[in-house]
């Protein structure tokens, strides 16, 4: 049997221990070697490095992949989207999201895992649609928790609900590595006699169980797993990719890497590790063991992005009380999967509860929003008493959010008209407004300062 191994050092491993702040050029010169490696796939885009190429980087996300694909000529490219919110933190319209999945595969992406926070796949059908429209893979997937709600049925009749939308392989998403080997091996086991697609697990070492829960998951049959090379594997990022296809191997499964070439990739990176640490952006906390993750549920990204949160207000001190308020909120909010952007809200407003010193003093729009049903369906009960407080007598929607909005793409591309330079542009605009036209502006300035300073030369 063969185990496909994707590496996530470009995506997840860079988002999950210093909040995606790594710069095209830091990675650059090893590319054609990751390149020979055997990946089944890299996951290098989507999530968190749209809107940090723009926020934090200066640089331009679209530019940033088709950079990538030029130098990753054999091995697959590999994505995170967020459904109906895209790569933003809202639901955007069918437009919108039909031209944000086919400029993806037109600039290089091959793999898009499409998920919805809250596993309501009516937020997923549109951008599968147009993945398989446009002959790229769309892996459906399972964003996975622990709750008096999610059981084995649950997540059979998820898997079975993905297959019938044509996707070409499901993802079991562990964003907060609570999953452990046994439910893992149930889990894998069920969809795989569910369902006749490829099975693939993300997990994430945050509680140490990741190795071992991936194992447990190969041998229920799983098809692939997530990996990050050594020096940016463990704590809140993904389990080691060399420890992992040394064990596989050893157990007889084929994997298809070469030891030598990843040795290679771990030297380039190393010296980068340091770097982060020096520069205080790898914060030693997300690169330990934290069992206490097992009862907080606090995925990898989220919590390096709350502990930024809580050294911007001087607050890290509060740090233990914000993660004990943590699944408080979540169960009052009907047991969302803490994922993007479930996971922010949830942790930000744990944070303001505990800031503030009273629960749901300031109650952020987002968590409005979701109390309404833009977001789509809870998957639990939604405490009655904060969905008074914050919709009085009005009634939440029930069906599909995106059925009520109209067609936006024409409309912002002719607002934009001058400041963006193609379609590229008008969505990077529609998805971060002003930190768009702020990129843009600098992007303006920085080609102007070059050929100021070519004609000077001259």
């Amino acid at each position: 049997m063969k185990v496909n191994i994707t590496e996530t050092v470009l995506r997840d491993a860079n988002q999950s221990l210093i909040a995606t702040r790594m710069p095209f050029q830091d990675f650059e010169a090893i590319l054609e070697t990751m390149d020979k490696a055997g990946y089944y796939s890299i996951e290098c885009w989507g999530g968190a490095t749209f809107d940090s190429c723009l926020r934090y980087l200066n640089e331009d996300p679209w530019e940033r992949l088709r950079k990538i694909k030029a130098k990753l000529k054999k091995t697959k490219l590999q994505m995170l989207l967020r459904g109906q919110n895209i790569l933003g933190y809202k639901h955007y319209s069918d437009d919108v999201v039909r031209k944000f999945v086919s400029h993806s595969i037109e600039n290089g992406m091959d793999i898009l895992r499409i998920f919805d926070a809250l596993n309501d796949y009516r937020n997923i059908e549109v951008a599968v649609d147009e993945t398989i429209k446009r002959k790229g893979h769309a892996q459906g997937t399972i964003a996975y928790t622990l709750s008096p709600i999610h059981n084995l049925e649950n997540y059979a009749k998820l898997g079975k609900q993905l297959e019938g939308m044509g996707v070409h392989s499901i993802c079991i998403k562990d964003m907060a590595g609570i999953m452990g080997p046994k439910e893992a091996y149930d889990l894998v086991k069920t969809l795989k006699e569910t369902v006749k697609i490829p099975v693939f697990l993300h997990t994430h070492s945050t509680t140490g169980l990741g190795p071992i829960t991936y194992f447990k998951a190969v041998e229920a049959g799983c098809d692939g797993v997530d990996t990050a090379i050594s020096s940016f594997s463990g704590g809140t990022s993904q389990p080691s990719t060399e420890t992992l296809n040394y064990s596989f191997k050893q157990m007889g499964y084929a994997t298809s890497l070469d030891e030598k070439i990843l040795k290679d990739i771990n030297d380039f990176f190393k010296p980068l590790k340091e770097k982060y640490v020096s520069s205080g952006l790898l914060d030693s906390f997300v690169l330990g063991t934290d069992t206490d993750a097992l009862v907080y549920q606090v995925p990898g990204g989220m919590l390096s992005n709350l502990i930024a949160q809580l050294k911007q207000q001087n607050s890290m001190d509060k740090l233990d009380e914000v993660l004990q308020e943590t699944p408080r909120v979540r169960k009052d909010l009907g047991y969302p999967p803490l994922v993007t952007p479930m996971s922010q809200m949830v942790g930000v407003q744990a944070a303001t509860n505990v800031l503030l010193g009273e629960r749901y003093k300031s109650i952020s729009k987002e968590v409005k929003a979701y109390l309404k049903g833009e977001y789509g369906k809870a998957p639990g009960e939604v405490d009655a008493e904060l969905v008074k407080k914050v919709l009085g007598d009005e009634k939440p929607i029930t069906g599909r959010f995106a059925d009520t909005l109209e067609p936006e793409f024409n409309k912002i591309k002719q607002q934009v008209k001058g400041m963006a330079k193609n379609d590229e542009d008008v969505l990077s605009y529609i998805l971060f407004p002003q930190i768009a036209e702020k990129f843009f502006k600098h992007r303006e300035e920085s080609t102007a300062v070059k050929v100021n300073y070519a004609i000077a030369k001259v």
